[in-house]
């Protein structure tokens, strides 16, 4: 009986052609006219299940061969109790399905009326066994899709938790489970379900009790056992086949048959072995005869003093584990020879008594130099003799294999020479991509066997004496592997299903049916499933068809058993979707609406849009099977409210999608390219029309990276503008308009000119333009590899032409993308383009004058090359590993124009170097190649060769790869640690073997930490660190450590997979050191006569304090006092300076002492007084401290507390005179010739620099780094302690992070940078080439402002020297009037001058200067000074008021008082003449004024 399930899945567009039947089919009436079925009309009639519940028929599955009854109609059984209604309906959808004539429908009703008789049932076999039409064939295949269709529960956790669900087995162990005998045993069972399922076990076919035995336990809520022998016992005990039933109300799952091993690995049998003598020359098998362990031990052979045998294609091991020697040397008696076992479980190695060997030779003297000469044997008295096979024996063998393992074939053959052995397959060539050779091509490995890998083998083994052969017949068996595995099958009620198992092997599996755990022929007989060999059909199920059924497939190879259980829902419609969602789209775009539901029966999902209308289904919707609406193209009047409607006879459910439409984004003025003189400034435009609604973002990128935007760009909503074009700025710019749902993008091409002279002729006057662009493209001389171009130029537009720029595109890599081919000059219009084969060119030109370029031409005609073989190979071709078992062929793919042909491809081979291997080859059409299984770190030769469909490329160069590397398998040994000094050590140790590396050796790495301080209660960082050392080196010095401190340290091998094993840990403790600096050195003033000082202890002591060093002294302007020192207890942190002189300021150097000697020194100066002005001289640089001082000051060099006035520091001195023991840590020096930025720096080490250099000369630096620059270069000096032939690096990079390196020959200082930017900042560092974790440390300098070289100077300009002479001569003039006077006898004005304090030092400066109150700071004659340091005029209490009243005071015409000072009325006037005192000129220029 055929059947077909007309299943209406929602949303289901899906047509089905109804082809004619033939005249043969069901019944010899004329065949039903053909017709389109339309599966969406389907799934609103009564296929849809639930049409009817209880009694009714509900089913999917019509009977179709009834239909072609002559003139009848039989309803399937399960209908049979339809009510006539029913099965009009069920006649209607037959008649739209097969277009049944009326007549025969008629009939069947009448038939229905008055029951089924005997001929109706006798119909149904006569039927069964006519050929069906065609289309139900197609029917039938439908109905297969139907039945495994079933309903998928949601991953919800809500209908998850909800549903119940027959138990499924989620975690097993696996088939053959082999434990270790020294842990507890643990057997996996865990399962899934609800209810909850519950366990229980079988042991050997019966029910394993676990409440009986103490030692077994099951882990709650699992029914994982195990079995626990901390008590005692004996896990052998336990061994058996074990299997796991979980069983909830609705079924019962099955585990696999779990077979329990205990793991053995039995010692092996004493034994003494008697020395072995052989003939040099003859063949030799060294028999392991390995215990026989669970599972089978790894076999390696070696000398009893554990060092491995080598092995090589006459001396090797087979697969067996003997140890085969083709033939024997004389050397082979100078080792021993061992069999080792290693077991997996108990990773235990056992060894067997060493073999010893004992040659017979006529050459009894092992001459080392005959070992690699051509004619070995016969200088040694061997004699040559024709290949033999030691393994296998004969000449034929066979071997069976199961399909997906690996075969393994050995031929293993003495002889001398020894013989080369080569493997070729009958009537066919070895896999290439399956098959290696393994063990110096002794053994061929095919890799997943299948059975088209049967067949003969045959090895052959030759030498020049002759060649014999073996054959190997493999027979390729299976174990079962599923074609189609029995999935769990979820349906509603009434509704049908299948569960198919199917498995194929060799030979063919058996497959038995069980249902909970129990045979399906000894299960309650359930009418509505029908078991078809490897299939169960179920009709109408019901809520008690749930059960879970198992399919065990088997044969003697193995077996393979499935758990699928059958569920039955009832479930009404619900959404799984958020409701009322928002989604907004952009206009003209396909989009597509969710709306994901459940229910069983499967609903029926229709869409509705503003709540009114029919369906939403053709045209410009289409609903998919899983709900989602597709809007094909979005239109403005598709904005509005979406409703889906699930529907199933239990309900319905709906949900609401609001459809937005907004505008595209689009760039309406796009960038275009330009072309720019260097040092201008270029706009590129980008105005964008976007939705108003929508979030606008404009960015930039500059050849496909993001751009950043420095001090010369400034980026506009609508532009990006680049000032002072530079070289560096020529690229493609893309201007990228996005908001949250769309983007648009436009790209330009900016290119940049070297400076050109300004023309003089008379075009220079009128205004310029880009040129016009060419015109009138045409191809002429059209050959096979080469072409001519010709165009018309456009206008120049008053500026000359200078180049031309030819680009092509072509339609088959990369259409619409333009490159360019060419350039010419401006004075060329006809060009003869070289072309390349097969590429279809289209060409157009780009003129280029001063202003920028022009617009491109309109494309010219397209020509295409006939094709031809590549003429090239790709570049860059590379083997290298990324996993320690492959090698990974790498090459740059070759471009559109090297191609020359269709179908471009790549044939890679490779082979093992130094090897008679023959090559493997793979065609590949990318650009990596991945080879698998490679031993480890070993060299290939490798080819990569072009090939398209008109043939292949030259033959390739080799290359040499590497295959992956292993982590190292040996540390350092012998590794020393000797103390230098308080900071470092000196490192010594051996170096490891090449072969233990597994790849290539990079460095020795240490690492170490620091333990603990020799201080008490200090606490200090464990963090790890590491010092690298290259991989010829074996000793090597570690610096910077902390001084008084305990370290640990361990060494490792590293390759380029990573570190090897650790070296044995050891400790050392470094000496006591000088301290750092003390921390937050404070000086304050509270009054003019004291200074307090307060400090903290340093960060570092380095030691046990000894105390602290204080060193101080006056200075004023350039003048210093005498230098005082104080020595403190280390546990006081504060001090008092009583001032000895007010005017004064002080400055103090403060460093900390252990018993080595002193630390780095902080230094800090008092405040300024308030009266005093800054000084605009430095003070010298302070002279060398101790040794021990040497080091730059971090945070102390900073400014003074918020109660002191900092005074800054300008030194005078050339940038090369600074000391290396300099306590500033940076300082920027500016001169007017040109901005000088100079960091110096000590050495970056704690401690005595000049013992370093004695005891340490491993230990090098880079310091005093000295930057001198101007506005577009720099001058660079440095200090350092390498050797005299170093080459170092100057690395810096500008604030746009371009990054530049410039590569210093030894002994080639001072070195100059140049092309660099005014105004601009940058920071720079220095290594040596060949090391570059050795650096100086970074800096950072600034070049000065373009204006500073066009500014002129002040002193040169004519207006400023005419203004010196004006006031020179005016003077002058003064001078000469007040010296006559004074001849004349005349009477100068004597003003008082102000009392002032006398300083301590001269007010005349040393450096020169004038001052300008020379005479006034003298007392007046005839006075005195009092205590208080104001002067007085001796018996003189007069005032200016009482000069005022005098007579002979007067003023002149302008108010100046020039009258002579005088006594009161009633005193006598005694001063006369000498009562004046010569006034300064000044002075007297006042009066005068």
């Amino acid at each position: 009986m055929r059947w077909l399930a007309a299943r209406g899945a929602a949303g289901d567009s899906g047509e089905v052609a109804a082809t004619a039947a033939d005249s043969t089919d069901c019944a010899p009436s004329r065949s039903p006219s053909p017709r389109r079925l339309n599966w969406r009309e389907a799934s609103h009639s009564s296929l849809i299940p639930g049409t009817g519940r209880g009694g009714n028929c509900t089913g999917r599955l019509i009977d179709l061969c009834a239909a072609w009854g002559p003139g009848a109609f039989l309803p399937s059984a399960h209908c049979r109790r339809a009510t006539p209604g029913a099965v009009r309906k069920r006649l209607k959808e037959v008649e739209e399905l097969s277009s049944i004539p009326k007549a025969h429908v008629e009939q069947l009703e009448r038939a229905r009326a008055r029951g089924l008789g005997s001929r109706e049932r006798g119909l149904v076999p006569r039927m069964a066994r006519q050929q069906p039409p065609p289309w139900v064939h197609a029917a039938f295949l439908l109905l297969l899709l139907s039945l495994g269709g079933a309903i998928e529960i949601p991953m919800d956790p809500s209908i998850q938790n909800e549903l119940t669900q027959p138990p499924t087995i989620t975690k097993q162990s696996v088939k053959d489970h082999i434990v270790d005998p020294r842990d507890n045993i643990l057997i996996e069972c865990e399962a899934k379900g609800n209810p909850a399922p519950s366990f229980h076990w079988t042991r050997n076919s019966r029910f394993f009790n676990i409440a009986k035995d103490p030692r077994v336990s099951m882990r709650r809520r699992s029914g994982t056992l195990v079995i626990d022998f901390r008590s005692g016992g004996r896990p052998e005990e336990y061994e058996g086949e074990y299997q796991c039933f979980a069983r909830n109300k609705f079924g019962t799952a099955l585990s696999n048959r779990i077979r329990l091993q205990v793991s053995k690995s039995p010692l092996w049998p004493k034994e003494n072995l008697d020395p072995v003598v052989v003939q040099e020359g003859a063949p030799l098998t060294l028999q392991c005869n390995p215990p026989p362990g669970l599972p089978s031990p790894v076999i390696f052979w070696m000398s009893s003093s554990m060092e491995p045998i080598t092995q090589d294609k006459r001396v090797s091991q087979g697969h067996n584990g003997d140890l085969y020697f083709s033939n024997v040397m004389l050397q082979d008696m100078q080792t021993d020879y061992s069999c080792n076992a290693r077991f997996h479980f108990t990773h235990t190695i056992q060894q067997k008594n060493p073999f010893t060997l004992k040659v017979l030779t006529n050459h009894p003297y092992n001459d080392s130099s005959l070992r690699n000469h051509p004619d070995m044997y016969s200088a040694r008295g061997v004699a040559e003799r024709t290949p033999s096979f030691m393994y296998p024996q004969g000449t034929s063998s066979s071997q069976m294999v199961l399909r997906g393992m690996d075969l393994l074939l050995e031929c293993i053959a003495s002889g001398v020479p020894t013989p080369d052995i080569a493997w070729y397959k009958k009537g066919g060539d070895l896999p290439s991509d399956k098959a290696k050779f393994e063990n110096f091509n002794k053994a061929l490995r095919i890799t997943n066997v299948s059975e088209e890998d049967s067949g003969e083998y045959f090895c052959l083994a030759s030498n020049k004496m002759g060649s014999i052969r073996h054959t190997i017949s493999v027979r390729v068996k299976a174990a079962p592997y599923w074609l189609d595995e029995p999935k769990n099958l979820i349906l509603a009620p009434g509704e049908d299903g299948r569960l198919v198992c199917r498995a194929n092997g060799n030979p063919k599996p058996t497959v038995q049916w069980m249902v909970n755990g129990e045979p399906l022929q000894s299960a309650p007989p359930n009418p509505n499933r029908e078991v078809a060999g490897d299939t169960i059909i179920f009709r109408d199920t019901q809520i008690s068809s749930r059960a879970v059924y198992q399919c065990n497939t088997s044969n003697e190879h193995g077996y393979l058993l499935a758990n699928a259980f059958v569920s039955v829902l009832d479930v009404p419609p619900r959404m799984l979707s958020p409701r009322n969602q928002l989604m907004r789209v952009i206009l003209y775009n396909r989009t597509r609406l969710d709306c994901p539901f459940f229910g069983s029966p499967i609903p029926t999902l229709r869409w509705f849009k503003n709540g009114q209308g029919s369906n939403l289904d053709g045209g410009n919707y289409h609903v998919y099977e899983n709900g989602s609406l597709e809007i094909k193209m979005i239109r403005k009047e598709d904005q509005g409210i979406y409703t889906c409607v699930a529907t199933n006879i239990l309900g319905k459910a709906e949900n609401q999608v609001r459809l937005e439409v907004k505008d595209p984004t689009r760039i309406f003025r796009m960038p275009e390219d330009q072309v720019a003189k260097r040092g201008t400034a270029v706009q590129l435009e980008c105005r964008v029309k976007h939705d108003p609604s929508l979030r606008l973002t404009v960015s930039w990128l500059k050849d496909d990276e993001p751009l950043y935007i420095g001090n010369r760009m400034k980026k506009e909503d609508d532009s990006l503008t680049i000032f002072g074009v530079a070289e560096r700025d020529q690229g493609s710019y893309t201007c990228v308009a996005s908001t949250e749902l769309d983007q648009d993008l436009a790209k330009a091409y900016l290119t940049v000119l070297a400076d050109q002279a300004t023309p003089t002729n008379r075009l220079a006057a009128l205004p310029k333009g880009r040129p016009d662009r060419p015109r009138d493209l045409e191809l002429t001389d059209l050959a096979e590899r080469s072409v001519r171009l010709t165009w018309i130029p456009g206008d120049d537009n008053n500026s000359p032409i200078t180049d031309y720029i030819v680009q092509f595109e072509e339609d088959q890599f990369q259409p619409g993308v333009w490159h360019d081919h060419s350039k010419f000059p401006g004075s060329v219009n006809s060009a003869v383009l070289q072309l390349s084969p097969y590429v279809n060119y289209q060409f157009r030109v780009i003129a280029i004058n001063e202003v920028g370029s022009s617009h491109p031409s309109l494309p010219s005609e397209r020509y295409r090359t006939s094709g031809a073989p590549p003429e090239s190979n790709p570049s860059d071709v590379k083997g290298e590993g990324t996993r320690k078992n492959n090698m990974e062929i790498t090459w740059t793919p070759m471009n559109a124009t090297s191609a020359f042909g269709p179908n471009l491809r790549y044939i890679v081979k490779w082979r093992r170097r130094e090897t008679r291997e023959t090559w493997n080859n793979v065609t590949v059409w990318g650009s990596r190649y991945v080879v698998g299984q490679t031993p480890v770190y070993v060299p290939y030769e490798i080819r990569v060769q072009a090939e398209n469909d008109f043939g292949k490329g030259p033959e390739p160069d080799t290359v040499i790869g590497y295959s992956g590397e292993d982590y190292p398998r040996a540390a350092p040994t012998d590794v020393k640690v000797r103390v230098m000094n308080s900071t470092a050590i000196g490192l010594q140790w051996n170096r490891v073997y090449s072969d233990t590396v597994q790849g290539q050796l990079r460095e020795y790495r240490a690492y170490y930490w620091r333990e603990s301080s020799l201080l008490k209660n200090l606490w200090v960082s464990q963090k790890r660190q590491q010092a690298s050392f290259s991989s010829d080196r074996t000793r090597g010095v570690v610096g910077r450590l902390f001084p008084y401190s305990n370290y640990k340290l361990e060494m490792v091998v590293v390759n380029g997979r990573g570190d090897g094993p650790r070296s044995e840990t050891k400790e050392f403790t470094t000496p006591e050191g000088v301290p750092s600096a003390p921390r937050r050195f404070r000086v304050r003033q509270p009054n003019l006569e004291t200074i307090n000082l307060e400090w903290d202890h340093p960060e570092h002591p380095n030691g046990i304090l000894t105390g602290y060093t204080l060193k101080y002294v006056a200075f004023n302007g350039t003048k210093l006092g005498k230098q005082i020192a104080e020595n403190f207890s280390p546990n006081q942190t504060k001090f008092s300076v009583q001032r000895s002189d007010p005017v004064s300021r002080y400055r103090f150097t403060l460093s900390a002492r252990t018993q080595v000697g002193s630390g780095e020194a902080v230094t800090e100066e008092s405040p300024a007084p308030p009266n005093e002005a800054t000084p605009t001289a430095a003070p010298p640089t302070l002279p060398p401290t101790t040794e021990g001082a040497i080091g730059a000051v971090g945070s102390t060099a900073a400014a003074a507390t918020t109660e002191a006035t900092t005074v800054p520091i300008i030194p005078t001195v050339a940038p090369t005179t600074i000391a290396t023991t300099t306590t500033v840590a940076a300082t920027t020096t500016t001169t007017a010739a040109a901005a000088t930025t100079t960091t110096t720096e000590s050495p970056p080490t704690t401690g005595t620099r000049s013992k370093m250099q004695e005891s340490a000369p491993d230990e090098q630096f880079i310091w005093n780094v000295t930057v001198l620059s101007n506005s577009k270069w720099a001058n660079i000096t440095w200090k350092h302690n390498f050797g005299p032939g170093t080459d170092f690096v100057v690395e810096y990079i500008d604030s746009n992070h371009t990054k530049k390196t410039v590569p210093v020959k030894a002994q080639a200082q001072p070195i100059q940078l140049t092309d660099l930017y005014p105004g601009m900042t940058y920071t720079l560092r220095i290594y040596p080439r060949d090391n570059e974790g050795i650096s100086s440390t970074v800096i950072t300098f600034m070049t000065s402002t373009a204006y500073t070289n066009n500014q002129a100077d002040i002193a040169t300009q004519g207006w400023f020297i005419g203004l010196m002479c004006a006031i020179a001569l005016l003077v002058l003039i003064l001078l000469i009037v007040c010296f006559i006077k004074r001849s004349r006898g005349g009477k100068y004005p004597v003003r008082e001058k102000k009392d002032v304090p006398l300083g301590p030092e001269d007010p005349k400066e040393e450096d020169g200067s004038f001052d300008y109150s020379d005479e006034d700071n003298k007392p007046l004659q005839g006075s005195q000074t009092s205590l208080d340091g104001t002067i007085k005029q001796q018996e003189s209490d007069d005032s200016l008021v009482d000069y005022g009243e005098g007579g002979e005071g007067q003023f002149n015409e302008d108010g100046s008082f020039i009258g002579q000072y005088t006594v009161k009325k009633d005193k006598e006037e005694t001063e006369g003449n000498e009562s004046s005192e010569a006034t300064s000129p000044v002075n007297a220029i006042y009066s005068l004024a």
